[in-house]
């Protein structure tokens, strides 16, 4: 087996994740399991170059360990793609329920056919050798008018799909239609070539 270091700490995240690459023959750990701590300063202009500077960073301190990152978001067309990189800080403020109250506001008056948004994931993949893979996956939907649902975190319960938000959706039908897991499974494509 093959030692990979994930660039978080989610225990939900790199749950998924050790699922989905341990039959690849890669043994996933978190960033604090393989006594990294680091949380690098995401400076790119996209999620692309966040992830990949995240992978970087991790890769230096894990030498002879593949390293995967990823960076995710939402993006609202009527917005200009906002909030997009800065998703998880959107606005400034401190907690999803207050970026999604943003979100709505400024989607005030804002008609239905003009509220297209979608959800983005990038993950930076470095081979134990230092090749690096680049892998994307998006879902579209819209933005709804006010937050429903229970399940999901972000902008979960206002993100529409297939008439319900993803907060009203199964976790597994979820993470079957998801970007991360468009992501993934453009990874996976990319690693069995190997």
């Amino acid at each position: 087996m093959i030692k990979l270091v994930i660039a978080s700490n989610n225990k939900g995240k790199i749950r998924e994740y050790r699922q989905l690459l341990e039959p690849l023959g890669y043994d996933a750990v978190s960033q604090s399991e393989a006594g990294i701590h680091l949380e690098a300063e995401e400076t790119g202009n996209t999620f692309a170059e966040n992830a990949a500077i995240k992978a970087r960073a991790i890769k230096d301190l894990a030498e002879g360990c593949a390293v995967l990152a990823d960076d995710s978001g939402l993006a609202v067309d009527a917005l200009g793609g906002e909030p997009g990189i800065y998703s998880a800080r959107y606005g400034g403020l401190d907690t999803d329920e207050e970026r999604t109250a943003l979100l709505l506001k400024n989607l005030e008056g804002v008609e239905d056919s003009r509220r297209t948004a979608h959800f983005v994931c990038c993950i930076h993949f470095i081979r134990e050798n230092g090749e690096e893979i680049m892998a994307e996956g998006k879902v579209s939907g819209h933005i709804g008018h006010e937050p429903v649902g229970e399940n999901g975190f972000g902008y979960d319960p206002v993100f529409m799909y297939e008439g319900r938000s993803f907060a009203q959706h199964s976790a597994e039908f979820k993470n079957k239609v998801s970007h991360r897991a468009k992501a993934l499974e453009h990874l996976m494509e990319q690693l069995e070539k190997i």
